[in-house]
Order: structure tokens, then C-alpha cells, then sequence
């Protein structure tokens, strides 16, 4: 009998790129024969992958036609699907971090809180979540899905407020808005159709994807480092050292001497080493990481 294939969707648009990068240091190869193609390869037989956008990947998932997906919390909650969530996959860097969706008026507009926009006018991409998220307050609003440029559409008077996706809220900023209140944060997540993640071969797959990918992400921005110390020099090379765990320690074949190696974040090596020069360490190696598994 011929085993089925994992059935992975992958993230087109902002996030392709960002999760393109983390396969390849979690050990998949996944490539795409051309640009306007939707369905890549990737080194595993036992995997099938399919690009999405990611405000559709929930609904395919819940649905069963993918066995699981990478996508943001935002749009499961959007979708309001009903699926397994394997893990965060949160890494501040090139679209993988955390955002947060808000309502945002005008910088000079009368409108201080939701309640006062009753009976006003919402544009946004994540209908679904801010109609719960007034519905909850008990606010009746107008709300109408926007195709993109929802700040230039409050700003030109077509709508009072809109609900917009921020990160360090720059872009509002610089459209004379101000956030009133946050409706949803959102990470990464991997996703999995309850069926699939009940089925155990479709399972230990998806566990192996997991845990490959958050130890990529986990190793971005650390790196290895690696000494020769004396042993009378031990403990002082290591009150220099801000170890991710305690460091390393083991003999070497020449007398009097340790081999010491630790985790560090990358960003605090250039004024290290020169420290554990200083304090006679020897042989220093740099070295970076793929994966870092706790």
C-alpha cells in the first residue's frame, strides 16, 4: 500500500520568503521551478507542498483539503476554523514576528475610544474579527472588507476608522493616525486538520516538521563559541561568558588545559572575544548554528 503524502501548504506573499529560509536551516530543501508557480518541490518524499495565501491556508486546512499549513493567528481567527495548532513559529525578523491588528482614527478626530464610533463606518481586511470584536462591546459599526490602502481611505474621508495591521505603528504614524485599541495580536503558527492529526504516521510528520523549524528559529541570531583555557583561568573565563546554559567543559590531552564552549547571542561577540583573549583564553572558534533543539 502506497503511504499518503503530507500535505503542507506554505505561505505565498509576505511570509514566503521568511519561511522559504527556516526549512532550509531546519534540513527541507524547497524550491519553485518558477515564480508563478504554486506548487513546490521539497527534498522529502513524504511531503507535498502547495503555496497559499495566507488568509485562505486555515480555511483549506479545516476544510481537509490540506493536512496542515503555516499561517498567522490573525487569519484563523478571521476564518473562525476550527484546527489544530502545533506550534508558534515567532522570529523578529523578515515577517515572522509578532504584529497586532488595531483600530485606528485620525490623529485630530473627535473618537477616543470604540464606543465612540457608533454607528460609524470600519474598513479593514479582517472583517470577521472586528465584527466579533464589537459585537462583544456591544457597538454597532459598519463594517466593510478593504482591498488594501485602508489608512489613505480614512484619511480621504470614505471611512471614520479602520482596523490595520502594525508592527511598531511607524506606518501610522506617518498617516496621521493614532490606535484607539489593539482587537488581536498574532504570531506564526503551524497548523494541522483534527482529522490528519489524529491519523499517527500524519502526526509524527508533522511533530518533525515542529520541532525542526522552531529549533531554526531558535538558533537565529546565536552562534557557537569554542576555547582553550587554562584550568586556572576557568573560572573567570566563565563569569565573562553570558551562557545560554552553563558552558561546556571538557579535558583536553594537554595538561592544565580545558576545552570551553557556549551559546551566545551573535550580536555580543565583537566585544567578547577580545575580553576572553584578555582573560587568557586561546584557539577561539566562532561557529554558526542551524538549529538549536531545547
Amino acid at each position: 500500500m502506497v503511504e499518503k503524502k503530507l500535505r503542507l501548504g506554505l505561505p505565498k506573499g509576505s511570509l514566503q520568503e521568511a519561511t522559504f529560509r527556516m526549512f532550509q536551516k531546519a534540513g527541507f530543501k524547497v524550491l519553485l521551478s518558477s515564480e508563478r508557480s504554486y506548487f513546490p518541490s521539497i527534498d522529502d518524499p513524504q511531503i507535498e507542498a502547495v503555496l497559499l495565501r495566507a488568509q485562505e491556508m486555515a480555511r483549506y486546512v479545516q476544510d481537509g483539503a490540506l493536512d496542515c499549513g503555516i499561517t498567522g493567528n490573525d487569519w484563523i481567527l478571521e476564518n473562525r476554523a476550527k484546527v489544530i495548532r502545533i506550534c508558534d513559529l515567532v522570529y523578529a525578523k523578515q515577517s515572522m514576528n509578532k504584529v497586532r491588528w488595531v483600530l485606528a482614527v485620525p490623529q485630530d478626530s473627535p473618537y477616543r475610544s470604540p464606543k465612540d464610533l457608533a454607528g460609524k463606518r470600519i474598513a479593514t481586511e479582517l472583517v470577521n474579527v472586528t465584527k466579533d470584536y464589537f459585537a462583544k462591546l456591544k457597538v454597532k459599526v459598519e463594517v466593510e472588507f478593504s482591498w488594501g490602502a485602508t489608512e489613505v481611505k480614512v484619511n480621504a474621508g470614505l471611512v471614520d476608522a479602520i482596523v490595520d495591521l502594525t508592527e511598531t505603528g511607524s506606518s501610522l504614524r506617518a498617516n496621521k493616525l493614532v490606535e484607539i485599541a489593539t482587537l488581536c495580536e498574532s504570531t506564526t503558527q503551524f497548523i494541522a486538520n483534527p482529522v490528519s492529526y489524529r491519523d499517527k504516521n500524519k502526526r509524527a510528520k508533522m511533530e518533525q516538521i515542529a520541532l525542526l523549524l522552531q529549533g531554526a528559529i531558535a538558533a537565529e541570531g546565536k552562534v557557537g563559541l569554542k576555547m582553550n583555557v587554562q584550568k586556572k583561568d576557568v573560572e573567570k573565563i566563565i563569569k565573562i561568558l553570558p551562557a545560554l546554559r552553563k558552558p561546556t567543559i571538557s579535558n583536553l590531552t594537554t595538561e592544565g588545559w580545558v576545552a570551553v564552549e557556549t551559546i551566545i547571542d551573535e550580536h555580543l561577540v565583537r566585544n567578547l572575544i577580545p575580553a576572553l583573549k584578555k582573560a587568557g583564553a586561546e584557539g577561539i572558534i566562532e561557529y554558526p548554528l542551524n538549529k538549536l533543539i531545547y
